[in-house]
């Protein structure tokens, strides 16, 4: 007698899956199994993941509690699935995403297919000249404190297969599990880290946010990348009756602007004054701040302009420092470029987008590390002056060594 299954699942599907969460690559979950370890028996692995999704008997284990230190000296929690959890949540992630962006809004930039963090930030840099207000907005603790049954109720007026459903619930009711092992039940939030969370988070904000917006105040511009969300006003007046209206519509919503953080900016390039208390903001690792551009003609002008932030340099310097330096001493440059080539690279292409010449500024600390190692390295280089100068003579030398020593510009659409 032919067995069959609850749900109609196709078998290639699962494949699918599999192969995009191993393009994302990440860590193991808490059954300690790597993607490498799944793959030792793959084909038995999906086949069993396939079975439990079709017959309704998939349950989720607990998601695996991980801790990123923030640049402002909080913590970022990420939540991290198992390698057949992650498949899983790609299976029902194919499924629903075309219909779901067949509804969200043009000015929605975060986790979605053809758009990117740059579409966001020249979007925010072209707005800027247009109108003289920012409501910068921050929502505090955003994954984690998702409503449920309102994500839920978005979720039903989209996804009408009952497997989907099902699994979209389990996974919003799947334990964490922190590094000591306690399990923590959850009634509220998604977590940041698993491959369904975006989507969802993005659901979530498109009836919270977004149609809410465009319903209730008309005219209003916004560039949002999932909980990054930026107004653009007319008045200062606008801007403050609108984080007003926003922090009841939010507080509704089980959400909460964080007071410190969501500020109103003056950035009319054209009629900068120093008498306005806030005058610049930060929006997806770039600060956005009155500059001195030279204009078509030549002349200096002051205008409002993205360029790579306090935060981000900070992060990337130490990040320089925290390099192997010391073991390199034993070796050549040869482990100095095989470790830094890419990485400065990426640097280079997400930054350099906007104000190249102030993210090579930051990367010429990777220079004066450079300077110093050789200093060390090479007995005749005496002092750091003629270690700076061997620097300079190899970066005249050799510029397509590191994205940052080229003339050549990085563009991403």
């Amino acid at each position: 007698m032919k067995q069959t299954k609850s749900y109609t699942i196709p078998k290639r599907l699962i494949y699918e899956a599999y192969k995009r969460v191993k393009a994302n690559k990440g860590g193991a979950g808490v059954d300690g199994q790597s993607m490498k370890d799944f793959e030792q028996n793959l084909e038995n692995n999906l086949y069993k993941l396939w079975n439990r999704l079709s017959s309704g008997s998939y349950f989720p284990q607990a998601v695996k509690r991980v801790e990123i230190p923030k640049s402002d000296g909080g913590i970022r929690p990420l939540g991290i699935p198992t390698i057949s959890d992650r498949i899983a949540q790609m299976v029902v992630k194919i499924e629903i995403e075309p219909e779901l962006e067949k509804h969200f809004h043009p000015d929605s930039y975060g986790y979605r297919p053809l758009k990117s963090a740059h579409h966001a930030v020249a979007k925010v840099k072209e707005r800027c000249w247009q109108r003289g207000w920012v409501l910068d907005m921050d929502i505090k603790g955003f994954f984690d404190a998702i409503n449920h049954d309102l994500l839920m109720r978005a979720v039903e007026k989209h996804v009408k297969e009952t497997w989907q459903l099902l699994y979209i619930r389990r996974w919003l009711e799947a334990p964490v599990q922190y590094t000591i092992g306690e399990l923590e039940q959850r009634t509220q939030g998604t977590p940041q880290g698993g491959v369904i969370s975006p989507l969802l988070a993005n659901l979530f904000l498109h009836y919270a946010f977004d149609q809410w917006i465009e319903a209730h105040w008309t005219g209003i511009q916004f560039e949002r990348y999932a909980d990054d969300i930026i107004c653009h006003c007319k008045t200062e007046q606008e801007a403050i009756a609108l984080k007003s209206f926003l922090v009841e519509r939010f507080t509704e919503c089980g959400l909460q602007l964080h007071p410190e953080k969501t500020k109103i900016v003056y950035c009319k390039s054209w009629k900068y004054k120093q008498a306005h208390e806030q005058i610049s903001f930060d929006f997806l690792g770039f600060t956005f701040k009155p500059k001195k551009v030279k204009n078509k003609d030549g002349r200096m002008m002051l205008s409002f302009q993205p360029g790579i932030s306090q935060k981000s340099a900070k992060r990337i310097r130490a990040e320089i420092n925290s390099w192997p330096w010391n073991y390199w001493l034993q070796g050549d440059t040869k482990s100095i470029v095989a470790h830094a080539r890419n990485k400065i690279r990426g640097w280079m292409v997400y930054y350099g987008r906007f104000c190249r010449w102030e993210v090579i500024d930051v990367l010429n600390h990777f220079d004066k590390r450079l300077s110093r190692w050789a200093e060390r390295k090479y007995k005749k280089l005496k002092t750091i002056k003629q270690a700076v100068k061997r620097v300079r003579g190899a970066r005249k030398a050799s510029p397509w060594l590191f994205a940052h020593w080229s003339r050549v510009g990085y563009k991403v659409g």
